[in-house]
């Protein structure tokens, strides 16, 4: 009698056991099939494959997918078919971002994507209608909210920097800081801390010859060059940075 009970409390502990292991196989391949999934976004995406990349990273409904969606999205809008005709391909990096915000609110990437995606939705409306949607105030926020959660993300002292460029270049220097709290001082401090942070970033040499350009193209001119040829020296490691290393040379033709 005794040794019936043995056998059936250990047949019910082998039962207990293999359920468990079950459970940690299929949480263990779900793990290993999220990982490739996100790995195959990746590849696409260096590869140049922005809306592929977007079409996996948007299917894996994680905060990292939706994230590397709106990047994709936005970067293809930006330098491969343009704003014009693509409002809705714009509004939907910025869903993307949004979601991506929605499932992690601490993924400090997903912020700055939305910033950037907001950035390139501003410039397919009128003037009006981006003061109406107060999108200087709400971009300069997640950029903000970006840095509070990881204030060495360089791309996003970047974009800091390009905002006040974007906002002083537009309404002058006087009104920028009156009105928006935008200065020319505090962009080169933010551009300055770019480069700190990320000294080898073509992205960063460029976004900031560019918004030094718009600062003041003749007294910029040497060191706008000077970080155009950085840009270009720097190695190229995947297909955006292809698109930097273009758009460099292209810069550095048209100032002389």
């Amino acid at each position: 009698m005794c040794g019936s009970r043995l056998t059936l409390q250990g047949a019910r502990i082998s039962c207990l056991l293999a359920k468990s292991l079950a459970v940690i196989c299929c949480l263990l391949l779900g793990t290993i099939a999220s990982a490739q999934t996100i790995d195959l976004a990746r590849t696409a995406y260096v590869e140049g494959r922005f809306i592929e990349a977007a079409e996996i990273g948007e299917s894996l409904g994680t905060s990292e997918g939706y994230t590397l969606a709106a990047k994709s999205l936005t970067i293809h809008v930006q330098y491969i078919v343009g704003e014009k005709g693509n409002e809705a391909v714009i509004e939907h990096a910025m869903a993307m971002a949004t979601k991506a915000i929605e499932v992690d609110p601490n993924n400090a990437e997903a912020h700055l994507q939305l910033t950037r995606a907001v950035g390139r939705y501003t410039k397919t409306i009128s003037a009006i209608k981006a003061a109406k949607g107060n999108y200087a105030k709400s971009t300069r926020e997640s950029i903000e909210r970006a840095l509070e959660i990881d204030p060495e993300l360089a791309s996003a002292w970047l974009s800091l920097g390009r905002w006040h460029v974007g906002i002083v270049a537009r309404v002058g220097s006087l009104i920028a800081r009156v009105t928006f709290k935008a200065r020319k001082k505090d962009a080169l401090a933010a551009f300055e801390q770019a480069h700190k942070l990320a000294p080898d970033s073509k992205e960063v040499y460029l976004e900031n010859a560019i918004g030094l350009l718009q600062l003041d193209d003749r007294k910029y001119r040497s060191e706008v060059r000077e970080l155009l040829q950085r840009a270009i020296e720097l190695p190229v490691n995947d297909a955006y940075e292809r698109i930097l290393h273009d758009a460099a040379l292209e810069r550095l033709a048209t100032i002389g």
